[in-house]
């Protein structure tokens, strides 16, 4: 019962914090080791990521569709869109499968401590940038295969525990030229093959350990159902949020975060 109850707040950890700019995984790992939950070889961490794409595809429910019926028509904006989709998660593919090797060394809490903070420095530098509205795309549409590269370095730097996956891709694209809320529309699009493929991947290698976690098959469906409700209600808020306000506030709680992380290692709370 207890392994259902951590499955549970990690799924909402998993949900709130994926979509925010402030690392799910730097959480997950954080919040493991706090409840004494031992994963193996990160496939909790990974497949429970299932809820959060589950809700990104239902918001954009609409949009992905059209788009994707759009392709198949070989419409031009459809072949576009999803060209530059493709072209943002190939740096992060090929850098997950080289850095596949060494994630256990990397999956620890002072590491995420570290990127925490050198990655809310570097948003807080970024988002206090003069945004200029007459030259930024606005529409995802508009968006180029080089901008498209240069934020997929973002996302594939983002594999490192802490840096978050949504805060390099948006930082990436607001150094890009794009506004705040093309830059995380994008990136919630970003996330749904990256992140089916590293589930897919993750599922297929590891089989036979999901077993081995605690709670088995039940806690992972707990997990994901609790990450799929929460990541929905992120994602909305999320956008409403940024329409009006910039990502100071992100910045500033990635360093606190990160500060506290540090402290609670000092202290062998962790």
């Amino acid at each position: 019962m207890i392994e259902l109850l951590h499955a549970l707040i990690l799924g909402i950890v998993e949900g709130f914090t994926e979509f925010l700019p402030i690392s799910s995984t730097g959480h997950l790992i954080v919040a493991q080791d706090f409840l004494g939950f031992k994963d193996v070889n990160d496939l909790f961490t990974v497949v429970i990521q299932l809820g959060a794409i589950a809700a990104v595809m239902w918001y954009y429910r609409q949009d992905l569709w059209s788009r994707t019926i759009g392709l198949f028509k070989r419409e031009t904006a459809a072949i576009r869109f999803w060209t530059v989709i493709a072209v943002g998660c190939i740096p992060a593919a090929l850098f997950g499968l080289f850095l596949d090797k060494h994630m256990n060394s990397i999956t620890v809490p002072a590491v995420v401590a570290t990127t925490l903070i050198i990655g809310g420095i570097i948003m807080w530098l970024v988002d206090r940038k003069p945004v200029h509205k007459h030259t930024d795309p606005v529409e995802l549409g508009d968006i180029t295969t080089k901008q498209a590269a240069l934020i997929g370095l973002g996302q594939a730097v983002a594999i490192i525990p802490g840096v978050s996956r949504s805060g390099a891709t948006i930082v990436s694209g607001l150094m890009t030229g794009l506004n705040r809320p093309t830059a995380t529309a994008f990136s919630f699009y970003l996330a749904v093959p990256i992140m089916i493929a590293a589930t897919g991947y993750k599922m297929l290698k590891y089989r036979a350990d999901i077993a081995h976690l605690p709670g088995g098959l039940p806690a992972l469906g707990v997990g994901v159902f609790a990450s799929f409700i929460v990541a929905l209600l992120a994602i909305s808020w999320l956008l409403k949020f940024i329409a009006h306000n910039n990502f100071k506030m992100f910045a500033y709680y990635r360093i606190a975060a990160g500060l506290v992380i540090l402290a609670m290692l000092g202290a062998h709370w962790l």
